[in-house]
């Protein structure tokens, strides 16, 4: 029997690789990621975390080389993250402020080696830094004060700028923080260094691996809820994004990444502006999880949840599987 209007065949698109190549939406290239990396003291230091199999803390030095990997592979951008040891840690967190904390050493041999041919993104907070864990400073019951918290912040962020970051990346969650950040980056000569805000950061069940790294699981008192976000909020992510926003961020975060792509979405439509989302430590570990249990393909699984980051509307993607990823997509 004929039909009286052609027969819609959605299928044919998709019948032949140069067909479903020509119509596809959305790309990943390695251009849309960005490598956390975990950096520690010593020299020829490699150091691998047990809950994030295949992910290592490195030495400075490993740090410049997993850097110029990253230029190979067209990954654009470094998020550095510090492993500070002990002695360092404090209850106010003042190693943050050190010129030459590992932080600095580490942007600063990235530089010297990379120049502009990369990005350093670097993380603000205090939690690498203090004695117990927390994002900011506390008070006599364990409550992170906001603007006492703030005013380290901003010194932490100047001490980065200085030693070369070029992405500010303030993920503690305070709030005001980004305006005066931003005025205190402008003030000091620092007017091309980006802002990107950890604006919607959520109080989530999926950081524990990222704790294992940066050594501050065992530290830590209590939980992060009265600044991080409740999970159960989106409107409260709109209010947080708009806030930034309008304090002078250039970007925003979401973060986790694949149980809030619908954050992601609703960030992007109703802003218009660049969002990143964090694949983290968490999801990574699931998926190596799965890798090794039989349960799945890591390249497909790597690449599927890539593109679902691109297709929700991230213009990019903090994760550990950067550099393979990179490899696959040049290959």
């Amino acid at each position: 029997m004929t039909a009286p209007y052609p027969l819609l065949r959605l299928r044919r698109t998709r019948a032949t690789a140069w067909s479903r190549a020509l119509h596809r939406e959305v790309l990943v290239t390695p251009a849309d990621l960005i490598w956390p990396l975990f950096v520690t003291e010593g020299s020829g230091v490699e150091q691998p975390i047990a809950s994030l199999p295949g992910v290592s803390r490195w030495s400075v030095d490993g740090i410049v080389a997993r850097a110029k990997e990253a230029v190979a592979a067209g990954i654009p951008c470094l998020a550095l993250f510090p492993n500070t040891q002990p002695d360092r840690r404090s209850h106010d967190g003042k190693e943050a402020l050190n010129p030459d904390n590992l932080m600095c050493r580490a942007i600063r041999a990235i530089k010297d080696a990379c120049g502009d041919d990369i990005g350093v993104l670097t993380d603000v907070a205090l939690d690498p830094y203090t004695s117990h864990g927390q994002d900011g400073l506390i008070d006599e019951a364990g409550y992170v004060l906001n603007d006492a918290t703030v005013e380290v912040l901003v010194g932490q962020s100047l001490n980065q700028a200085a030693a070369g970051a070029d992405v500010i990346a303030p993920s503690d969650m305070m709030d005001g923080r980004i305006g005066l950040i931003r005025e205190a980056l402008e003030g000091n000569g620092h007017v091309n260094v980006q802002i990107m805000s950890y604006a919607a950061k959520y109080a989530s069940a999926f950081y524990g691996p990222f704790r294992d790294a940066v050594g501050s699981s065992g530290l830590l008192k209590g939980d992060k809820k009265t600044y991080q976000m409740d999970p159960g909020n989106a409107e409260e992510a709109l209010r947080e994004v708009e806030s930034d926003l309008a304090e002078g961020a250039d970007s925003v975060m979401v973060k986790p990444g694949l149980p809030y792509l619908d954050i992601a979405v609703r960030v992007k439509e109703t802003f218009g502006v660049p969002v990143f989302a964090y694949q983290v430590s968490g999801e990574y570990a699931m998926i190596e999880a799965a890798v090794a249990a039989g349960a799945g393909d890591r390249n497909g699984l790597v690449l599927e949840t890539l593109l679902a980051f691109k297709r929700a509307g991230c213009s990019g993607v903090l994760t550990y599987h950067a550099l393979h990823a990179a490899r696959l997509l040049g290959a």
